[in-house]
């Protein structure tokens, strides 16, 4: 894993502001001072409880929020996303062909020939058939569902992934394969990844590091192996023994 930055957070509170009476907006904080680095080529995990604020990092990481206080700096172009529930990130009114070849067209550089080159190599990768490319979602299974929203986000090539849950609505045995296959991925494109889960036992097969969250707030981070073996914050503890 190199020491070279793909993301850092720096200081960062963000949150949102509510409709309230008389429209008046009130705001809700959400993130506390959050503070964090990415490294080209490693998988950092985050945890944290239902409700502690995993999303709303994920969505000031996008520029979906804008941080009140502090910086978000990328080193690579924006990041891609792998949301939890494929279903619903992928149009289930087209093909497969023609969701990971739309981002292409938008794109305007390449021609159909290139386009189509590019949408049947994304689709060896996360090894689909061909065959594939003529359905819809809704003909596919939830393990291959979870293929085809990976390759769409990897179509333009970016170099850093935000994963969101991206196994949690599968059974345990595709979750071994869709983890296999990140970390195939990584190796072979030199991708990142943060990887945002509940479930422990899943980011330590996974994860290089771990951030561990809790209302808002990073209260713990460092190696997988240290923060699991020997846990120094009380709610950390608690999240592993719940996990046990």
């Amino acid at each position: 894993m190199s020491e070279e930055l793909v993301l850092s957070l720096q200081h960062v509170t963000s949150g949102y502001r509510e409709g309230g009476l008389f429209g008046r907006k009130t705001y809700q904080e959400v993130l506390h001072d959050v503070s964090f680095d990415v490294r080209r080529g490693e998988i950092l995990g985050l945890v944290g409880e239902s409700g502690t604020g995993k999303s709303t990092l994920a969505r000031t990481i996008l520029g979906m929020v804008e941080p009140d206080k502090g910086e978000v700096v990328h080193y690579t172009k924006r990041p891609q996303m792998i949301f939890q529930d494929p279903y619903s990130s992928l149009n289930p009114a087209y093909t497969v062909e023609w969701i990971l070849e739309e981002p292409l067209r938008i794109y305007g550089k390449y021609d159909t020939a290139e386009r189509k080159r590019r949408v049947r190599e994304m689709l060896e990768r996360v090894e689909l058939p061909e065959e594939v490319l003529a359905a819809k979602p809704s003909e596919l299974s939830g393990g291959q569902r979870q293929r085809v929203s990976i390759a769409a986000a990897l179509i333009m090539r970016p170099r850093f992934i935000i994963a969101d849950e991206p196994v949690s609505a599968l059974d345990v045995t595709i979750q071994a394969q869709i983890l296999q296959l990140l970390r195939q991925l990584r190796d072979e494109l030199d991708l990142s990844f943060l990887f945002i889960s509940h479930d422990l036992n899943v980011v330590y097969q996974l994860c290089d590091r771990v951030l561990v969250m809790k209302q808002g707030r990073i209260v713990e981070q460092g190696a997988v192996e240290e923060i699991f073996d020997h846990p120094k914050e009380e709610y950390t503890k608690q999240l592993l023994a719940a996990a046990e």
